[in-house]
């Protein structure tokens, strides 16, 4: 086989076999293919699409790429979340804690930030002394010491996904959803996990805007984790303003210690219980009640033992910004939009994300919320407060909020928190 007979295939639109799907991830791997020839494959799959069977030969050939983690030692099930990101969720920090106080070991492999979605070993690596980084026998350890670990993706795991996605992310190959599916799927299945819960977000802050992009990536990667033996589920989730009133890595933090603590906004509380209690269900584990757990303590119990485990201190104070500004409402009313994809920008902007992989992030950047769509509001009353370490990135942030929020008589429409549910 050659490179250009597999484009060609997918060019002209027919199915590629599976021995080509294996012969170019292998060769794509160990650099046999060069990263032109894998841009015009990339954007041939873009413009022509695969189906279920190519989609699942992709990404096996992607898990076969690496190393697959393997759980099968460990006396309770395992169970795993993955959301396809936005502004404001951090919904794992508090999440796995209180899965585990459950009864269920979450071993869970994140990511970084990119642009204007937060990433969650951002969030934690707010904490001071918490290590993101750690070999597969600390991931064990951290494991039955804590029943969670949250924790960088090793080399070994899936690297013809890790070489791709720096391609597509210069070729504008990003967007195809047998690509983003595949991707995500060979991580998670690659990690072992056997039960895995998928939230999928939609709206503006969301990487899919529309009900019926979601759906369809939701129904790919359900499909992708069944037929390769994981329980798989996917429910679709609002984007379309921020999750929580906290967005930023330190600020969000903090917003998940007071989940753990039995408060904290009420959209982040009910997202957090309705996916911990899809991951008991999936990983067939029917104990303790998720909303109890964050009422007596141990789900904190198990957040601290976490932190500690990696490094961390859970009683350390977290990193504040130099700087705040206040935005106040326009005029007198309700709170009819808050678009969560300007919100994210300006926190971006502020400081809290980054526009290439090996940029820093300010620990204390980010906007709190005082007000969400609904809210009845006075004129002058604060609607956010920025947070940034030099004053002069304020600029930039009020003109990525220009149109972001309004203020009328009326409450306006949005999505609900959860919009549907997906399984096999």
């Amino acid at each position: 086989m050659d490179a250009i007979e597999v484009i060609v295939a997918k060019r002209d639109g027919h199915e590629l076999t599976t021995d080509r799907i294996d012969w170019v991830i292998d060769a794509y791997t160990r650099g046999e293919v060069a990263d032109e020839q894998m841009s015009a494959l990339a954007m041939a799959i873009l413009l022509n699409g695969m189906n279920r069977g190519e989609i699942a030969a992709w990404t096996q050939a992607m898990i076969r790429s690496g190393e697959r983690m393997d759980w099968s030692g460990l006396d309770r099930p395992t169970a795993d979340k993955h959301s396809t990101g936005g502004v404001g969720d951090k919904i794992t920090l508090p999440l796995a804690p209180l899965v585990a106080a459950c009864g269920a070991y979450v071993p869970q492999l994140s990511g970084r930030g990119l642009g204007h979605t937060g990433g969650t070993l951002d969030k934690l690596e707010s904490i001071p002394g918490w290590r993101a980084s750690l070999s597969n026998d600390e991931m064990l350890d951290v494991l039955r010491s804590a029943g969670a670990v949250v924790c960088a993706a090793g080399s070994g795991l899936a690297p013809a996904d890790k070489k791709l996605y720096a391609l597509r992310d210069v070729t504008g190959t990003v967007e195809s959803i047998p690509l983003i599916a595949s991707s995500i799927m060979s991580k998670k299945i690659a990690e072992g996990t056997g039960s895995l819960v998928l939230d999928v977000k939609v709206g503006s802050g969301a990487f899919m805007k529309t009900v019926e992009q979601a759906r369809e990536l939701a129904e790919t990667m359900v499909a992708l984790g069944t037929d390769a033996g994981v329980r798989t589920v996917a429910l679709l989730t609002a984007m379309d303003r921020p999750l929580g009133l906290a967005v930023g890595n330190a600020l969000e933090v903090e917003e998940s210690v007071e989940v753990l603590a039995g408060g904290g906004p009420s959209d982040v509380v009910e997202l957090t219980v309705r996916l911990a209690r899809e991951m008991l269900e999936a990983a067939g584990i029917a104990g303790k009640d998720p909303e109890q757990a964050l009422k007596d303590g141990s789900a904190m119990d198990h957040w601290r033992r976490m932190i500690a485990a990696q490094g961390g201190d859970p009683d350390a104070p977290l990193p504040r910004a130099a700087e705040t500004m206040t935005v106040a409402a326009p005029a007198s009313g309700v709170l009819t939009g808050l678009d969560a994809y300007a919100v994210g920008l300006a926190a971006w902007r502020l400081g809290a994300g980054r526009a290439r992989k090996e940029d820093p992030v300010s620990a204390g950047a980010g906007v709190t919320l005082h007000a969400k769509p609904g809210d009845v509001v006075r004129e002058g009353q604060p609607l956010m407060t920025l947070h940034a370490d030099e004053s002069a990135r304020f600029e930039r942030a009020l003109e990525a909020l220009e149109g972001g929020y309004a203020v009328g008589p009326a409450a306006g429409e949005h999505l609900p928190l959860v919009i549907d549910r997906i399984t096999a």
